[in-house]
């Protein structure tokens, strides 16, 4: 046997083996008067086995490995051409569907897309409140409450959406959202409001859903209402502003379109009625800026059509778009009005249309504008060098005063280069013209203003 050297490194060994054996001979008889005195016996014949082995290394291994697969993979490429394509597909399309389980969990969870003020969740294997965030995500049996001068707006897979307003509390009830198939989201009201919104839905099967007491309200596809709980007074009622729903209790069922209520008393049968439109809001204008030497004694003018049957109107201003802090509130009998007295700041406002009967619309939809401080010194440098349009989403690229502060739409700029140049991205517009108003304020006190206008496309 060959010695191996012992520092040389080695995968196996390969044996030889080697059996030498001289085969026994035949006896022959020889006759008796020939023989003869024997000769001295030979030593026996000894049996040997050689092994002899062959080292072979890891590397020599791994090449004829490689190459043996090289020699299969180019065989079938030549035979079947198309198993390259249909193999990774099928490789794709289960990396995909891993990802995709590993995701689902989440994705079909309802979450937070707006908070204010003091907003707690009680998890349905949970004895403790906890206050929400935008990583708190909700299950079926959890509970949401919202403060005196709070609100969250909730979303959920499919696209609908359930604003609950201050001092409510509300049970997610439902949220099966399977995709390519019809969903279905909803919640209960236990005491307050709750205003929700669905969107287009592609399978008509899909339903939003919302209850008080023993009564459930069902919307459609692209429709909008606010649905109030009010177990003291034991008064409930929905009313539709877009779209339209059924509202069933027990065998009773009524079907509402816009701008209809129904009423549904503890004990009394349901009841169908129309209501006021709110009025349509003409000025200011939503995002729009309004440039004064004095904020505080600018007159800002507000104006809104006039809607049939209206007996006077509420004008409310707010710091929140929820109106949880209103800093204006005017009731008068003409369609327009003259407010002094804010501070610089964003503000929101909406108006409410009351007939002779005492019966209030619902607000109106509500418009967003920035009152912003006219500087004495010379107007700052602003220019706007060109806008991309992202789907809905438009890009406003430009150049300012170093250190300056802008807003673009109502809303800051946040990224701002030390030489001034600035990219911005609006939020989604709705399909049509729109003007895009930016505004800049340097360290002086210096302002401007500049406006793009831009095409959405449907």
């Amino acid at each position: 046997m060959r010695a191996i050297s012992p520092g040389r490194k080695t995968l196996c060994y390969i044996a030889k083996l080697a059996l030498f054996v001289r085969p026994k001979p035949v006896p022959t008889q020889t006759p008796i008067e020939n023989q003869r005195p024997s000769a001295p016996a030979a030593p026996p014949k000894i049996h040997r086995v050689e092994v002899y082995w062959t080292a072979v290394t890891y590397k020599t291994v791994a090449v004829y490995i490689v190459l043996f697969v090289a020699i299969v993979l180019s065989v079938l490429y030549i035979v079947v051409p198309n198993w390259y394509s249909t193999t990774f597909r099928k490789i794709s399309s289960a990396i995909e569907n891993s990802d995709g389980e590993a995701t689902s969990a989440t994705e079909a969870r309802a979450k937070f897309a707006n908070l204010e003020g003091k907003v707690q969740v009680k998890k349905v294997d949970s004895v403790q409140w906890v206050d929400a965030d935008f990583r708190t995500t909700l299950d079926k049996g959890d509970l949401v409450q919202t403060g005196s001068d709070a609100y969250a707006r909730i979303t959920f897979p499919d696209g609908t959406f359930y604003t609950v307003k201050s001092d409510t509390l509300i049970t997610v009830e439902e949220n099966a959202t399977a995709s390519n198939k019809a969903t279905s989201v909803a919640v209960r009201i236990k005491t307050g409001a709750v205003d929700l919104a669905t969107p287009n839905w592609t399978s008509p099967e899909s339903k939003a859903a919302v209850s008080v007491e023993d009564a459930t309200a069902q919307l459609r596809s692209n429709s909008r209402a606010a649905v109030k709980a009010d177990p003291e007074k034991k008064e409930n009622e929905i009313v539709v502003s877009g779209g339209s729903a059924e509202v069933q209790r027990g065998v009773e069922k009524v079907e509402l379109a816009q701008w209809q209520k129904a009423t549904i008393p503890t004990g009394g049968p349901l009841t169908k009625s129309d209501v006021l439109a709110p009025p349509g809001l003409i000025e200011p204008l939503n995002l729009a800026p309004i440039i004064g030497e004095n904020p505080k004694s600018t007159n800002i003018h507000f104006e809104w059509k006039p809607v049939q049957d209206a007996a006077f109107y509420t004008l409310r201003i707010s710091t929140t778009a929820m109106f949880t802090k209103t800093v204006k509130e005017v009731k008068l009998n003409a369609t327009s009005a003259e407010v002094s007295g804010l501070e610089a700041g964003d503000y929101f406002w909406n108006v409410r249309a009351t007939d002779a009967k005492k019966q209030a619309s619902e607000a109106s939809e509500t418009f967003k504008f920035t009152l912003v401080a006219q500087g004495k010194a010379q107007e700052m440098a602003l220019e706007i060098d060109g806008t991309q349009l992202h789907g809905r989403v438009v890009e406003i690229i430009g150049r300012a005063e170093p250190g300056a502060a802008l807003i673009v739409n109502g809303q800051p700029v946040p990224n701002i280069a030390p030489d001034g140049s600035f990219r911005h991205f609006t939020e989604p517009l709705v399909p049509g013209e729109h003007t895009i108003v930016v505004i800049g304020q340097n360290r002086r006190g210096g302002t401007a203003t500049k406006q793009v206008s831009i095409v959405v496309p449907k």
